[in-house]
């Protein structure tokens, strides 16, 4: 098993989808990952070197993109700071009601029960 960015990846997976287990990254990011590196989209975690995974790590750390607990605590910061401001979003998060103008008079029920 390789652990990268404190995530377990599976070794039967391909890499292109063994990548988007970690949090945040997706597939279209992960898609670019495996182009800059020259994986092939068949290519298992199992079937690669040390090398492929150290120049692996190198990439995903230099790139600037914000992944797993940094990204985490960057979206608890924006729903406090919606909370915080009073904002309708943040109302909705706080009632524990849908935010982005859902119905609510049919739907969004279970919602409503977890809340109370």
């Amino acid at each position: 098993m390789i652990y990268l960015l404190e995530t377990e990846l599976p070794k039967n997976k391909s890499v292109l989808f063994a990548l988007s287990n970690i949090y945040g990254i997706g597939k279209p990011q992960s898609i670019i990952i495996c182009r800059r590196l020259g994986f092939s989209t068949n290519c298992k975690i199992v079937d690669l070197t040390n090398d492929q995974i150290n120049e692996l790590v190198k990439l995903i750390e230099n790139s600037e993109l914000t992944f797993s607990n940094d990204l985490k605590k960057l979206q608890a910061i924006f729903l406090k700071k919606l909370v915080n401001i009073k904002s309708y979003k943040g109302l909705r998060k706080i009632q524990g009601l849908p935010i982005r103008g859902q119905r609510t008079h049919t739907n969004a029920k279970t919602s409503k029960r977890f809340r109370k």
